[in-house]
């Protein structure tokens, strides 16, 4: 009788010759089901922990509450499973960008427990981002299971981000393309297929096991092109939300890493302060679906003012929540901001033209979060699809669009990269393909190394080393020292030109005498796209090699720009 180890790997090496597009779709389903089981068991803990606790919203002391969970879940981050506070998505995609999609195992799980903490207790932030990350992990890791290449591992990866959104929204093309544009950051042809099958399986999961409803059904709207051309002003708004968002979390992690305090502490601080918010303005506590629900249906019953108050205050707690280190996602929040941003709008354009027959202000409420998505994601189409399938908006699609796209372009001009991407730009870890910076990485100093040059001594007579030039093809010469062997500097032919052709010169000249000693280095471990910088700057087309104070050779730029092309070529490929 065989064992399950003997009778296992048979079976998938037997997968492994079978058409590559065939065995990624088999696993993308796979992929599809395990992330959406996975969202579901969020979404059911999160509804568990929420009716738990409600009891005790209208204590006193329940301001601690989001406290509470934040400080247990930056606890359980940093003590137990030993990952940083934040919402999981840059993660995804500096994984992708630079690690081919690896990721580790507890991801699957890490995020999905510490935004249950955050958010069950009333914290201001959402399920998607956490979501996500444990998808992308699932996705990863059954990669590894399987021996996929890393390009297939980046399409799980896709597979499991895709699926996750869809299974939580209940919006496979949007979650599609929100994998093709902000995760993978491409559209390619090669992971479009699985990542749609994982995201229509994710998505049947769910609708089996929740049912097939949409998150935000509403009345239907008769939007004419008064309101349309009003839409314009909803985009500019919407975009100046996303940037103070942007901003103010920016700012709050910064105030509060300064903080002298152990990290647990700083989220518990800035959880008991959106606890207090809660306390006046309970709509800030939360995912905040169900004021999303009032406000799309038109039947939000408070003012102007509290309406402007609100998002915020929203903005503010979700700041809080997410700057001092309480783990979750911008989704939810920038849905419910939205929502207030294009309610307030609504009303105001009510207060100043009372005599235009305006659409229902759930209308511009469902374009405000369309605003907010594409402004802060700066993901225009996941934007517009996401709304139009967790809505069932089809009739506003034309408004959609002109609000997602003008918000977007308004940020881009504004903020360098969306929100996500905002941390990895700066810090030079965000590597799309076919960029340079990702095609530089594939490549490294050891593949362009150039040692055909030959090696002279300090105390050479420039009489012997007119004989070494006779037999050599280059015109630089590296100078090392006699007894330790060391880079000393260069020679350049056409430095010394004047020398050559004096005859006088040949007995009377060291080149350590005349050899260049202010020579830029570069080491064998520098990153490419520095150098071609270095280069670029300095006018020069080579440079020495220098390892361990030793010549390893040269570098130049020709033979970097003709192996810049050859794994140009071979992504393209791909």
């Amino acid at each position: 009788m065989h064992s399950l180890k003997s009778w296992r790997y048979p079976a998938k090496w037997i997968l492994f010759r079978t058409d590559d597009r065939l065995l990624l779709i088999f696993i993308a389903v796979i992929v599809g089901i395990c992330s959406s089981l996975a969202a579901i068991l969020l979404n059911r803990s999160l509804i568990a922990i929420l009716s738990w606790l409600h009891p005790f919203r209208q204590i006193w002391w329940a301001f601690v509450l989001p406290g509470i969970g934040a400080a247990m879940s930056s606890l359980f981050l940093e003590k137990i499973v030993n990952e940083g506070a934040g919402h999981g998505v840059p993660e995804v995609v500096y994984s992708v960008s630079r690690y081919g999609g690896l990721m580790r195992f507890r991801s699957s799980f890490s995020r999905l427990i510490s935004s249950c903490l955050t958010i069950g207790s009333g914290g201001s932030a959402g399920p998607e981002a956490p979501v996500v990350m444990s998808g992308a992990a699932i996705g990863s890791n059954i990669a590894k299971f399987f021996s996929l290449n890393d390009r297939q591992r980046v399409a799980l990866v896709g597979c499991g981000a895709a699926a996750a959104i869809s299974s939580i929204f209940n919006a496979p093309i949007a979650g599609m393309i929100f994998s093709m544009e902000v995760i993978l950051g491409e559209w390619s042809s090669a992971y479009l297929i699985p990542i749609a099958i994982a995201s229509v399986a994710g998505t049947e999961v769910s609708r089996i096991l929740q049912g097939n409803q949409i998150v935000f059904s509403h009345r239907h709207f008769d939007i004419d092109l008064m309101n349309i051309v009003v839409c314009l002003g909803l985009a500019i708004i919407t975009a100046a939300a996303s940037i103070l968002l942007t901003r103010m979390i920016k700012y709050m992690n910064g105030k509060y890493g300064k903080a002298p305090v152990p990290l647990w502490m700083r989220a518990a601080l800035g959880g008991c302060t959106v606890g207090l918010i809660g306390l006046f303005f309970p709509v800030v506590l939360g995912e905040g679906y169900n004021s999303i629900h009032m406000m799309i249906e038109g039947v939000f019953a408070q003012g102007f003012i509290i309406v402007v108050l609100a998002a915020f205050l929203k903005i503010l707690a979700t700041s809080l929540t997410l700057g001092s280190g309480g783990s979750g996602g911008i989704f939810a929040p920038c849905l419910v901001i939205g929502s207030f941003t294009g309610l307030a709008y609504h009303r105001g354009l009510v207060l100043l033209w009372p005599s235009v027959s305006w659409v229902n202000e759930g209308c511009f409420a469902l374009l405000g979060m369309a605003g907010l998505i594409s402004g802060m994601l700066q993901a225009p189409m996941t934007a517009i699809f996401l709304i139009v399938e967790i809505t069932g908006g089809y009739e506003v699609i034309l408004p959609l669009i002109i609000v997602s796209t003008i918000s977007t372009t308004f940020c881009r001009y504004i903020e360098s990269a969306s929100f996500y991407l905002k941390d990895l730009t700066e810090k030079g870890h965000l590597l799309r393909p076919r960029t340079d910076a990702r095609v530089l990485t594939e490549l490294n100093v050891r593949e362009l190394l150039e040692t055909d040059c030959i090696g002279v001594k300090q105390n050479m007579l420039l009489r012997d080393f007119i004989n070494i030039v006779k037999k050599s093809h280059r015109n630089y010469f590296p100078v090392e020292d006699e007894k330790t062997g060391h880079f000393l500097g260069m020679i350049y032919l056409d430095d010394i030109r004047p020398y050559l052709f004096n005859p006088g010169m040949y007995d009377a000249v060291l080149l350590g005498q005349i050899m260049d000693i202010n020579v830029q280095t570069v080491a064998l471990d520098d990153d490419l796209t520095e150098i071609l910088d270095i280069m670029d700057i300095n006018h020069l087309y080579s440079m020495p090699v220098v390892a361990d104070n030793k010549f390893a050779g040269m570098i130049s730029k020709a033979t970097l720009l003709n192996q810049y092309r050859k794994e140009l070529m071979v992504q393209a490929n791909d």
